[in-house]
């Protein structure tokens, strides 16, 4: 397959512009012609993984941590960056990272962690943007309406909150003159016509206006496609770098940190606050989300998870009333190789694996 139409497939669910602007998605090393048939998922690559990719015979490596996160001067094997882009090019292996894009998009990191746990349908916690919202219009003869609507449709336009397949089609008058050298779906060339025409409207999102338009014009009849495009006021879904939702049934505090610990298979969590609390209400910010301390206590979350917890930060929670979990930077995003590797299975026909190197830096002793 196509690297280039993979991506494409990557972003329409988890589009790079969802990512935090401190953030660098996408593809790191590659060309998008290449063609892929064996990917390696990995929470993030070092120079052991990229030499267990070599050696297994991988094309593409996707990581939640991005390769190249800070600014480059140059590549060269003398320091360790270096070496293992080195590595990847002389080896014809691409690389793509998703990291906060993957925190945020609907069925990523944070919602894949609440299934885990048992929370179904939560809602975004610790907004950081709004999803832009466009009008697609578009002039279509009368009798080619319910096919491009459809496909527009199909395409992912028309949401409006939880109604889809939202249009507004206005009846009307056309008009066009084809000139020398067209080759028109109606009238003649040199002729004025005047169409029986349509006018389709529906709101598209951001991440998915180029694939609308793209299939809008392969179903369209006419040799020149006109439409419009119209960016909104209108608010769409806003884009968490959490989420928060309730629990089927109440629990202590130390039976949520015994469940966690199961579904990480972790060695440990840390608890700050009280252990025989009754939790129900939770809030995560997979990674390091410690900031958002106080936004959990307005949310009213009965406990809030994250990582890389720090003492001081801890002593406030105490302070404020806010338990906390603390499974670990590591631990929470390690899942990130599970649901990439079944996201892969089941949208590509490629052989899909996922790393065998030991990654977490820390040990517990």
């Amino acid at each position: 397959m196509e690297l280039g139409k993979l991506i494409e497939k990557l972003e329409e669910i988890y589009p790079t512009s969802m990512a935090e602007p401190w953030d660098n998605t996408g593809l790191m090393v590659g060309y998008r012609k290449k063609d892929v048939k064996k990917v390696m998922v990995s929470i993030e690559a070092n120079e052991k993984l990229i030499d267990e990719a070599i050696e297994k015979n991988v094309d593409l490596i996707i990581t939640h941590h991005p390769l190249i996160f800070k600014k480059l001067t140059r590549v060269n094997t003398d320091d360790l960056k270096g070496r293992e882009i080195y590595k990847l090019i002389r080896n014809d292996m691409a690389l793509y990272s998703m990291h906060t894009n993957f925190d945020m998009a609907k069925d990523g990191m944070n919602d894949y962690f609440m299934s885990l746990i048992g929370i179904d349908g939560a809602k975004s916690f610790g907004v950081s943007s709004v999803e832009q919202l466009y009008k697609v219009a578009v002039f279509v003869p009368e009798n080619y309406t319910e096919s491009v609507r459809e496909v527009m449709c199909r395409s992912g336009a028309g949401f409006i909150g939880n109604y889809s397949s939202c249009t507004f089609n206005i009846r009307g008058k056309g008009t066009f003159y084809p000139e020398e050298g067209t080759n028109p779906f109606l009238g003649t060339t040199g002729e004025l016509e005047f169409a029986d025409e349509v006018k389709i409207e529906s709101v598209v999102t951001q991440k998915i206006l180029k694939k609308v338009i793209d299939e809008m014009i392969k179903a369209h009849p006419y040799e020149e496609v006109a439409y419009d495009v119209y960016r909104l006021e209108n608010e769409g879904e806003k884009n968490g770098v959490g989420r928060i939702g309730e629990l089927d049934c109440e629990m202590k505090l130390t039976e949520l940190a015994a469940l966690i610990k199961e579904k990480l298979s972790s060695d440990y969590i840390r608890l700050v606050g009280d252990g025989e609390k009754i939790v129900k209400r939770v809030a995560v910010v997979t990674g390091a989300g410690s900031e958002f301390i106080g936004e959990a206590k307005e949310k009213r979350a009965d406990v809030f998870i994250t990582g890389d917890l720090k003492y001081h930060e801890a002593q406030d929670a105490v302070d404020m009333g806010v338990n906390i979990l603390d499974c670990g930077h590591f631990e929470l995003e390690y899942i990130f190789k599970d649901k990439m590797k079944e996201f892969v299975a089941q949208n590509f026909e490629l052989e899909v694996i996922e790393s065998e190197v030991e990654l977490n830096p820390f040990k517990v002793i």
